[in-house]
């Protein structure tokens, strides 16, 4: 099963993510995503491989953003490809058998193909406006997601993601996403990825009563 919160990483340098992983770690996050981007392979493979030690330290699952060649080498637990990334096919082929595939979708169409790619999670947003990604697309809102989860019917989880704080997560959940991914909220205070986790386990969406 799936973790219900996704920590993204952030830090000004990859020893600021690793530094931030580790202490997302330490706080209980069951699932990280490293996050690096515009840096070389060989930066990012050292990265990807001193973030597996961590991750495997505290038992947590480590997900590598885009390179699912680096996601094989380090044996992390999955990638998570954006819509410009690798297709979910390709990677599927490279990857290992029990790696897991998860996807960025913005609207229905998106979430479509990726499912026609049989993905094991959506990462489907923005919720509201962030600064932690650029070129972003038109915010969903909590009836964006109603309607598009009502439109979908599908079992494979949606994580919500995207400026999400703490007080989004009961309503969120309401709106039928399996879980959140959070980043900046997080960064901020890994305090509250036990209160996270509360909120997230004690939650109820329709699709899981």
């Amino acid at each position: 099963m799936i973790p219900k919160l996704h920590y993204i990483s952030q830090g000004e340098s990859p020893e600021k993510h690793l530094d931030n992983i580790k202490k997302a770690c330490a706080h209980g996050a069951e699932l990280v995503q490293l996050r690096l981007k515009n840096l070389d392979e060989a930066t990012l493979l050292k990265t990807a491989e001193k973030a597996r030690a961590i991750t495997m330290q505290y038992k947590t699952r480590l997900i590598i953003n885009d390179h699912y060649k680096i996601a094989k080498a380090v044996q992390a637990d999955g990638v998570h490809l954006g819509k410009t990334d690798s297709s979910p096919t390709e990677a599927r082929k490279q990857l290992y058998s029990w790696q897991i595939i998860g996807g960025t979708a913005n609207t229905l169409q998106d979430c479509k193909a990726l499912l026609e790619k049989n993905v094991d999670y959506i990462g489907l947003g923005p919720f509201r406006y962030t600064r932690t990604k650029h070129n972003l697309s038109p915010i969903l809102g909590l009836n964006g997601y109603a309607s598009l989860l009502e439109s979908l019917k599908t079992t494979v989880p949606i994580i919500a993601i995207g400026g999400i704080t703490i007080e989004d997560v009961t309503a969120l959940l309401q709106s039928g996403v399996y879980g959140i991914a959070a980043s900046q909220e997080l960064t901020i205070d890994f305090n509250k990825i036990q209160l996270f986790n509360k909120l997230l386990q004690t939650t109820t969406s329709p699709e899981q009563v």
